[in-house]
Formats: C-alpha cells, structure tokens, sequence
C-alpha cells in the first residue's frame, strides 16, 4: 500500500488528529518527495510524460508545448502540486484548438513572472534552507547547528519536525 499526505503525520499523532496505531502500520518505508515547485527541471519533464500518456489515450492531434507554455509551466508556484500539473496538462488537451499547447490552454501567463509566493511561503522555505543547511555543515552535531543558527535546540527540533527534515 502506498499512501501520501500533505500532512506531517508524526505532529499529527503528537497532537492527538491521527491515529498512532494506522500511523505506524503505514510508516514502514518512508519517501519525503518535495513539493513540485523546489524541484528544478522537473515540472517539463513530468509535463512532457503526461503528454505523451494522455496522447497515446486519447489525443493524437496534440504535439507537444509551445516555449510559452513551457516558461509559464517553469515559472508557475504549481500550489496543487503533481496533480495540479496532471489536470492542467490533460484540460489543455483536451480544450486546447491547435497543434501546440499554449499557456493559454494551460491557464497560466505566458512569459509572466515567476508566480507570486506569500510572505509565509517565502519565510518557510528560508526557514528550512537554512536549517538543512546547517544540518549538512555540521551533520550529528545539532547542539552546534543550533548555535550557528543563532536558535536554541528546542527550536532546532521543532523546525526540524515542522518541515520533516531528517537528522
């Protein structure tokens, strides 16, 4: 069985919202795959498997992307993550009225600006670069990770639990 959750499941059965006995019934192997938008070069390419699976179901008129389509895709914050990119890709050929898919047909900007970010985004990706890194000069040593970081270790726990980084 494979199970995914958007939800750090270990907080969850500290805090009492998930059951301790399914929690360890699923947790036998372990994946941390990040987020589609801390993944360079990765949304073209799961772009173009998507493609050539919806095309060889369904949609043989399609031939692939534009470069617009293509930028926009890169420069997306993909917030629904994988499955945001499987439904944009599948609408647009199925929607779409010509041979290339524009951003347009995906429903992005063409070209436009990297896609904005909240404060709170932007802060927990700071949060967590600079605790993984810490982590990596010093690995094992969390007492001197903590003091590098200018935090206590209480608080090096909790990042490190918040943004489920292994130690």
């Amino acid at each position: 069985m494979i199970a995914a959750s958007h939800v750090n499941l270990e907080q969850a059965v500290a805090d009492g919202r998930f059951r301790e006995d399914l929690y360890y019934r699923l947790n036998v192997l372990r994946l941390k795959v990040p987020p589609l938008r801390e993944r360079d070069g990765d949304v073209r390419r799961l772009a173009q498997c998507f493609f050539d699976q919806f095309r060889a179901e369904a949609h043989p008129r399609v031939r692939g992307f534009t470069h617009g389509a293509l930028q926009s895709m890169e420069n997306h914050s993909w917030p629904g993550n994988v499955r945001e990119l499987i439904n944009r890709v599948r609408h647009a050929m199925v929607m779409g009225e010509h041979p290339l898919i524009t951003a347009a047909d995906l429903g992005l900007t063409p070209n436009g600006p990297p896609a904005e970010l909240t404060l709170d985004q932007v802060r927990d990706e700071a949060e967590r670069h600079a605790v993984e890194n810490a982590l990596r000069r010093v690995p094992n040593n969390l007492s001197e990770a903590a003091r590098q970081l200018g935090i206590s270790r209480v608080t090096l726990y909790r990042l490190i639990q918040k943004h489920d980084l292994r130690t």
